[in-house]
C-alpha cells in the first residue's frame, strides 16, 4: 500500500529539489512507529546513534545541548513528562526500519532520480519530542521529507542558500568538520516561512535550508527520510573548497544552487583530498 498519494507524489514532482512544500502521508498508525517500539529501538541502536537532551532549548545554540542524564528508554516511554527532545540517526541499521526507509524512498525514487541523479547515501531518522520543545536554528545537508506520525509542531524554514540566514564562512566551517547550529539573532524572524504540520502531513526541506521547530502542545513523534545526490555533493565540496580560498585571503563566490553543479570546485576539492590522505 502506497504511503504517498497520487496527488502527493504530482505536488512532489513540481516543486523538488528547492522548494519546500507540505505533502500527505498514511504512516500515522505505523506499529514501528509507536512509543514502546521507538523506545526498544532506541535501546538497541548504538550510543553515537542516539542524541538526546532537554526539550526546553532557546533558538540559538552553541554546539549540541548536554544530554539529560536519563537512560534513552526512560525518555521516550515518559516522553509525555520527561522533557526531553531525542533523535534515533540512522534507523535502516534495523531490518524493519530499513525496509520501511526503503519502501518509502522507493515511490518518489523515479522524480528524485530525474531531476538530481541517483538517490545516494539513503537514511532515516526519528524525533521524539516532549511538548513545548523546540529543535533551535540548523541546517542539514541532505534532501529531507520530514513526516508527523503524532503530535503537532510548526517548521519555520529560511531561503537556502541565502548567507542572510547562513554565513557562506558557516556553510564552509560545517563542509569541513564544524558544527550545522546556527546563530539566532531575532530580525531573521521576518525572513522565516512557517510550516504546520498534523499527524499525516510531511514537509519537505531543501538541501541547507536554515530552520527551527517549535513542538506543539502533546508530545510529537516525527520521521525523516533522506537521500543525497551528487549535486548536494559538489555543493558541499565546492563550499569546502572555498574555505581554503578564504583562508589563502580570498573572498570566493558562493556555490549556485540547483541546477548549478559547481563540478570545477568540486573536483578541486576531491584532488586535494585525495592527495592529502595519500602523504
Amino acid at each position: 500500500m502506497s504511503a504517498f498519494p497520487p496527488e502527493t507524489c504530482t505536488a512532489f514532482a513540481g516543486h523538488y529539489p528547492e522548494v519546500p512544500h507540505k505533502l500527505a502521508h498514511s504512516l500515522h498508525a505505523h506499529p514501528l512507529l509507536e512509543l514502546d517500539a521507538l523506545a526498544s529501538l532506541a535501546e538497541a541502536l548504538p550510543a553515537n546513534s542516539i542524541e538526546y537532551n532537554a526539550a526546553d532549548q532557546p533558538l540559538g545554540v552553541t554546539g549540541k545541548p548536554e544530554p539529560t542524564g536519563l537512560p534513552i528508554g526512560e525518555t521516550i516511554r515518559n516522553i509525555g513528562s520527561s522533557g526531553s527532545w531525542a533523535v534515533l540517526k540512522n534507523i535502516e541499521q534495523d531490518p524493519g526500519y530499513a525496509t520501511l526507509l526503503e519502501s518509502l524512498l522507493a515511490e518518489l525514487r523515479p522524480v528524485i532520480e530525474a531531476r538530481t541523479g541517483r538517490m545516494m547515501t539513503t537514511q532515516g531518522f526519528i524525533f521524539v519530542t516532549s511538548p513545548g520543545g523546540v529543535t533551535p536554528y540548523h541546517f542539514d545537508p541532505e534532501h529531507n521529507i520530514l513526516l508527523q506520525i503524532r503530535g503537532s509542531k510548526v517548521m519555520t524554514q529560511f531561503p537556502a542558500g541565502d548567507p542572510a540566514y547562513a554565513p557562506d564562512e558557516v556553510h564552509e566551517t560545517y563542509h569541513t568538520g564544524g558544527a550545522r547550529e546556527l546563530a539566532w539573532r531575532d530580525e531573521l524572524a521576518t525572513g522565516g516561512r512557517e510550516f504546520a504540520l498534523g499527524p499525516g502531513e510531511a514537509l519537505f526541506v531543501p538541501v541547507m535550508a536554515p530552520h527551527f521547530v517549535r513542538n506543539g502542545p502533546e508530545p510529537s513523534i516525527s520521521l525523516s527520510i533522506t537521500w543525497r545526490s551528487e549535486w548536494s555533493f559538489a555543493e558541499a565540496d565546492a563550499r569546502a573548497f572555498n574555505g581554503m580560498l578564504r583562508r589563502m585571503g580570498l573572498r570566493p563566490r558562493s556555490p549556485g544552487r540547483w541546477p548549478s553543479r559547481n563540478l570545477a570546485k568540486a573536483y578541486g576539492w576531491r584532488a586535494l583530498r585525495k592527495f592529502r590522505m595519500s602523504n
